[in-house]
């Protein structure tokens, strides 16, 4: 009778715990500000990757919010449905060249080899920027996507992570995956941000104002002295090859450019 009693004695117990736990985890939940698939990224500073200013390369970034996802093929295709002038058979040659959406079956469908839950690619800067603005965001500047993408699943600062930087650098020399798998799947980052690196290229706002002092590949007022001889003194550090090569392919393209690995995320200033 006696082990009875104590066999009831301990299974009120465990399930006291068990519901202190469950109202603790409810607590830490509800104390946590939901930013609708944002992330809080905090102000800082880190070393660019281009001297500015009298050879200083240090940059601020204030706060802002980022997507802590990719914009996905499923997320376009209800902008595109509410929003007619971005469809894949409608949109206009000056705000996408031939190739936009061009994974796509149709206005409305995706085919069969599409994940609706893989990034959507082939997208105009033109597209995307219009995209941001419909969900009443915007795109991210450069500084704030090096800002987020410098760090490492552990630290703020993952500049020296010899692994990360040879995982990126191993990805970058790759010719790009014809399917993209689905967001997500990576392990975030420091701040708990998915798929910077190794899934897509990503459209920044001011995705022409590096290494091409114009808009294009063709721009005739290229600056070579970025890349060689006494042109080195523009970077703060030489070695960031994953860092020149994003700069140079951004430094490619055009607006109406699309590209099939080529996506977007969004991002949101903070409410004051």
């Amino acid at each position: 009778m006696l082990i009875v009693k104590n066999i009831l004695c301990f299974l009120l117990l465990a399930i006291f715990l068990i519901e202190i736990s469950f109202a603790q985890k409810g607590r830490r939940h509800s104390d946590k500000k939901d930013f609708d698939g944002m992330v809080l990224i905090p102000a800082g500073e880190m070393i660019g990757f281009e001297k500015k200013e009298k050879g200083n390369a240090l940059v601020k970034v204030n706060s802002f919010l980022i997507d802590a996802l990719p914009v996905t093929n499923e997320d376009f295709l209800q902008f595109a449905k509410a929003n007619p002038v971005w469809r894949k058979n409608s949109v206009k040659k000056i705000f996408a060249d031939r190739n936009y959406l061009t994974h796509w079956l149709n206005d409305s469908t995706f085919g069969s080899e599409v994940n609706p839950q893989s990034p959507v690619v082939n997208v105009s800067w033109y597209a995307v920027r219009a995209y941001a603005k419909w969900k009443n965001k915007r795109l991210l500047t450069t500084d704030e996507w090096e800002y987020v993408a410098l760090t490492s699943q552990k630290k703020a600062n993952g500049k020296t992570d010899d692994v990360k930087n040879k995982t990126i650098i191993d990805w970058y020399s790759k010719s790009g995956e014809k399917l993209i798998t689905s967001v997500g799947m990576q392990k975030p980052n420091y701040y708990k941000v998915y798929d910077l690196h190794g899934l897509i290229w990503e459209w920044v706002a001011d995705f022409n104002s590096n290494l091409v002092t114009g808009e294009s590949r063709g721009d005739k007022s290229f600056d070579s002295n970025l890349f060689c001889g006494a042109g080195s003194k523009s970077f703060s550090d030489v070695t960031d090859y994953a860092s020149f090569m994003r700069y140079a392919f951004r430094g490619s393209l055009k607006a109406e450019y699309t590209v099939h690995n080529l996506g977007f995320r969004c991002a949101k200033n903070l409410d004051k």
